[in-house]
């Protein structure tokens, strides 16, 4: 009783708990259940299946992936032939249905096979997230297509026929050509080489002096200067005609002369004799060149009636001009015959310039065009010519080589090459090839299968002892190479996955290959592909220069191409 009271004592005693603080053991348990029902909603889900279990050869299925997830999750599907032994024919676009804050994907693959057989798809792997999960295995049967041979009748095989090289279209380029040449041409002929209709001034010009001043001084009997009372204007027109007649038959610094110089040199040249002018004509002339002197420069204003005097008296002293000079004689006449030829090569020799200057420009601009926009070594090399641009661009071949074959995208057709081996090596082995080029030229490729001959049972225990070491087959074409001249060859070494999943080994590096049959040496870069399957040794050997622009990209282009089948065991 009285140790029941001590306690009952010391709990009345004892420091109240808030309730939030009462139970921090149940508050954890609930804080585990709410993180796990958190990760719960945020678990993903995948799920494989497929429309159907039975299917004829070459008849396709679709395989479907569907994947749950929260939007915040990055899914990465399988990609490529991941689906061996069934083979992939499309890959469709994702589906994607929205549900609140997640994301239910779709991902859909068409597959097939066109061997007979039971077949197991192997596991997919999905990436979500940080996560990888892997679908389920899924079996399908392929059946073989039954032939009724009394229904449908059997025929030889149809012999090998050439099929026609398709047509080239160089004709359009060539058509472009012609077309900007026309246009060019045409622009030129319009512009340059066309003669043109001559302008008023231009056909007056090319009058006879005599001729444009009467002219000259007919349109200035038309014009209103004297109805507006401009004598200035008036007289500065009828002294300069009158100057320019006499600046081109009498005196050729008539135009720069003042009005007194003129009149001297005039006197001088009838004193002279050169020119028998009478004393009233120089007179007249003197008379009306200072009267407009004081017109332009006095501001002197005469009558209308005596400056139109004075315009018919200026034509009536150049007629009298023309009656006393000399008539030309035969060197004046070859002279100014051999002054018009000189000025129409003149001009002809100023077309040619301007039309070799415009094409020369356009020449430049369109090669500047094209290598702003291609680059000036690929313009170079088209326009000079480049034999591995030659073979890039050229019309590429897909074909099977060897037994099991190896599919490959080569420039060239590759050639059977029958290698003169070893009595002992011929006896163990069976290898075919299949190349071109050499080790001693730009570019080359070759295409090598090589079987084993094995001996004993065929079991897993000798297919594991007579299993190929692909890096001794390497070192073997190596020792090769350097017998045949080939210097300084650095190797490296990775794995090598080709499209449809074959993996196999890839040795590439450079090294220094003899030129030709010359001793000079040039750098250089290789490449091997091996691939091991029972006793059979598949090579894909390539070689080219390493100062080839061009090279790469075909070894790229190669290398995305090649695939294997694997044999049947």
């Amino acid at each position: 009783m009285n140790y029941d009271l001590k306690i009952l004592e010391l709990k009345n005693k004892a420091p109240r708990i808030k309730r939030q603080d009462k139970n921090p053991f149940y508050f954890k348990i609930w804080l585990s259940v709410f993180l796990a029902l958190t990760s719960l909603v945020s678990f993903s889900q995948v799920t494989a299946s497929i429309d159907s279990t039975s299917i004829k050869i070459g008849e396709q299925i679709t395989y479907k992936i569907q994947v749950e997830t929260d939007t915040t999750s990055l899914v990465v599907f399988p990609e490529g032939q991941s689906f061996l032994p069934l083979e992939m024919i499309e890959s469709y676009k994702t589906d994607t249905l929205k549900k609140k804050d997640r994301y239910n994907l779709i991902k859909k693959y068409g597959l097939t096979q066109f061997d007979s057989g039971t077949f197991t798809i192997p596991p997919q792997k999905i990436s979500i997230g940080d996560k990888i999960f892997s679908t389920d295995s899924l079996k399908i049967e392929v059946r073989n297509i039954l032939v009724d041979s009394t229904k449908q009748g059997l025929y030889d095989i149809k012999p090998i026929f050439e099929v026609e090289k398709p047509a080239s279209q160089w004709w359009k380029y060539a058509l472009l050509i012609l077309l900007a040449l026309g246009v060019v041409s045409g622009l030129l002929y319009w512009f340059v080489w066309r003669k043109k209709p001559l302008t008023e001034e231009e056909q007056i010009a090319l009058l006879p002096p005599y001729d444009r001043a009467k002219l000259a001084l007919k349109k200035l009997e038309e014009s209103p200067y004297l109805k507006q009372a401009e004598f200035k204007e008036y007289y500065s027109e009828l002294t300069l005609i009158i100057r320019k007649y006499l600046d081109e038959k009498v005196y050729d610094h008539s135009m720069e002369s003042t009005t007194d110089e003129l009149i001297t040199r005039l006197r001088l040249l009838k004193d002279g004799n050169q020119i028998d002018l009478s004393p009233e004509t120089i007179k007249n002339l003197e008379n009306i060149l200072k009267r407009a002197d004081l017109v332009k420069f006095a501001k002197s204003a005469p009558e209308v009636a005596l400056a139109e005097l004075d315009r018919e008296t200026i034509n009536l002293e150049i007629d009298h001009v023309k009656e006393v000079l000399p008539e030309p004689s035969e060197e004046e006449k070859r002279l100014d015959e051999k002054y018009k030829l000189e000025l129409e090569r003149k001009e002809k020799r100023k077309k040619i310039f301007i039309t070799v200057a415009i094409s020369l420009f356009l020449l430049i601009a369109t090669l500047v065009g094209f290598s702003i926009k291609y680059g000036f070594n690929y313009v170079k090399d088209t326009l000079i010519g480049h034999q591995s641009l030659e073979l890039l661009e050229g019309d590429w071949v897909t074909s099977d080589y060897g037994v099991p074959p190896i599919t490959i995208s080569t420039p060239k057709v590759l050639k059977r090459i029958n290698p003169e081996l070893p009595k002992e090596v011929a006896q163990q082995a069976q290898i075919t090839m299949f190349g071109y080029g050499s080790l001693l030229e730009q570019f080359s490729i070759v295409v090598a299968t090589s079987k084993v001959n094995s001996q004993g049972e065929n079991n897993a225990e000798n297919k594991e002892e007579n299993k190929i070491d692909l890096n001794q087959v390497v070192e073997n074409n190596i020792k090769t190479w350097e017998n045949s001249g080939v210097q300084n060859i650095i190797v490296q070494n990775e794995k090598f996955v080709t499209p449809n999943g074959a993996e196999g080994l890839k040795t590439f590096g450079n090294g220094d290959f003899p030129i030709g049959t010359s001793n000079k040496l040039s750098k250089g870069n290789y490449m091997i592909l091996a691939f091991n399957s029972g006793n059979v040794v598949q090579q894909v050997i390539l070689s080219w220069r390493s100062d080839d622009v061009y090279a790469d990209q075909m070894v790229d282009r190669i290398l995305n191409s090649v695939e294997l089948i694997k044999p049947k065991e």
